[in-house]
């Protein structure tokens, strides 16, 4: 059976291995034959001249044959290898053909371990670039997200995976950060994508930004609610750099591509600070802090003008409790008060917990 331009077309269309799929095929068609002539030893071989599988039988050389089925005389071995010595064995081409149902089940073999071939092929391609950004084409809506194409590989971008809101399109390029790279399938699908993450915004960050790349600027905490907000701390290495300076941009120039990137989320840009009331501070943006208390180590009180407690607590209570998250302490908001009452921590007023609340009834009444 002549095999080589289905080979060929395996090797070119899928970029598999060419040893590895006549090796695949050879076994495939072997099991066919062993099914049917289970008592018969097999041996198969591929003729690269020929592009033909040719099916062997072992046979011992002996002087007298009594079983025809695994012995042959000496003279008709010698035919076949002038070398071949009585007990020796030699290989006779087998002339029987096997039935419809023993094909099906050698394509059937053969299709699965193809299959595993490409797998691993993914795999191997794949597995060194995890946790990084890559560049895709959206190739259809799928029920549980979309499916997106790297290159010749197939990937899934799950609904959780996407930024609310955001309106992906059918041939259309897109960046997400390759979550996941499995040997085993979820499903259809070996490669897991995510844009909802703080990683894949804290990778962009790394790509847009040279000193981030470099190492210059760090990134020391990133908290994210997908389409909302995102916020950073950065550091610098150098006391010539400032982190959010250099990451913003003139005019914002660095940051606008991620925003982007991002649709109608925000980022906000906190500078490191040793002093954790200053990071407390920076962390509430855009509203303007009177006072920071650290209490303990789970728990800050902010003192601040009326006017900033709808900025500080952010829409259905996202801005603290992004606060909380990014400084890892529960922050109670309290309006600034006399300096005789303001040390009173039993008097805060609200928390990172209970503000949520409070957010999302203000905005229902709106």
């Amino acid at each position: 059976m002549n095999l080589s331009n289905v080979i060929e077309d395996l090797v070119e269309e899928r970029g598999l291995d060419k040893g590895k799929i006549i090796s695949i095929v050879c076994d495939g068609i072997k099991a066919a034959y062993v099914k049917k002539y289970p008592e018969v030893a097999f041996e198969t071989s591929y003729n690269h001249n020929t592009g033909k599988l040719e099916i062997f039988t072992r046979k011992k050389v002996v002087a007298t044959v009594a079983d025809d089925d695994k012995e042959i005389s000496l003279r008709r071995a010698k035919a076949l290898d002038s070398a071949s010595l009585i007990d020796g064995e030699v290989l006779v081409p087998f002339e029987e053909q096997v039935g419809r149902i023993e094909i099906l089940a050698a394509k059937q073999v053969i299709a699965s371990k193809i299959r595993d071939l490409e797998l691993l092929a993914i795999f191997d391609e794949f597995k060194d670039k995890k946790d990084t950004i890559i560049s895709a084409t959206i190739h259809k809506r799928e029920r549980n997200g979309f499916a997106v194409k790297i290159g010749e590989a197939m990937a899934l971008l799950p609904q959780e995976g996407l930024i609310p809101g955001e309106a992906l399109q059918v041939g259309r390029p897109v960046r997400a950060l390759l979550k996941e790279v499995l040997q085993v399938p979820r499903g259809d699908y070996q490669l897991i994508l995510d844009r909802a993450s703080a990683d894949f915004v804290k990778h962009l960050i790394e790509i847009e930004i040279p000193e981030v790349f470099e190492g210059i600027v760090e990134i020391r905490n990133i908290v994210r609610i997908p389409g909302y907000k995102t916020k950073a701390i950065v550091a610098s290495t150098s006391n010539e750099v400032d982190p959010v300076g250099t990451c913003v941009g003139v005019g914002g120039a660095r940051i606008k591509p991620i925003l982007r990137e991002l649709g109608q989320e925000k980022i906000d840009l906190i500078e490191w600070s040793n002093a954790l009331e200053d990071l407390v501070q920076g962390s509430l943006k855009p509203a303007v802090v009177d006072r920071v208390e650290i209490v303990d180590d789970k728990r800050a009180v902010v003192w601040f003008a009326q006017d900033q407690r709808s900025l500080a607590i952010g829409k259905l209570g996202q801005n603290i409790k992004l606060a909380s998250r990014l400084v890892g302490l529960e922050i109670q908001l309290q309006d600034t008060a006399p300096l005789e009452k303001s040390d009173d921590l039993q008097e805060a007023e609200g928390t990172a917990s209970d503000v949520v609340d409070e957010g999302a009834e203000r905005d229902e009444a709106q």
